[in-house]
């Protein structure tokens, strides 16, 4: 099981860009992640996680908002652990 998160310095840059309440919604995640594991955390329906497509194939999306997504990937090296990649305004 995944407990570990960690920002990209491209997600780190977004986040100080977004509005405050997305950005609370980033931190809620990541503390469920360490707390209860990504495989319970992907159960959660508000998130609304799901793989992507297309160019971002690889690559996984929650739900921050209605307008906003944040995008991850899982690391495998010596400890697995999410990586999350961007954060931005989603475009339909």
């Amino acid at each position: 099981m995944i407990f570990s998160v960690e920002l990209s310095e491209r997600a780190k840059k977004e986040l100080r860009k977004v509005p405050q309440h997305v950005a609370l919604k980033v931190q809620d995640w990541v503390e469920d992640v360490e707390e209860r594991g990504l495989e319970e955390v992907r159960k959660i329906s508000g998130y609304h996680d799901e793989p992507c497509k297309g160019v971002m194939r690889g690559l996984r999306s929650i739900r921050l908002t209605l307008a906003y997504r944040a995008y991850y990937s899982i690391q495998r090296t010596r400890v697995e652990f999410v990586r999350i990649e961007r954060i931005d305004k989603h475009e339909y």
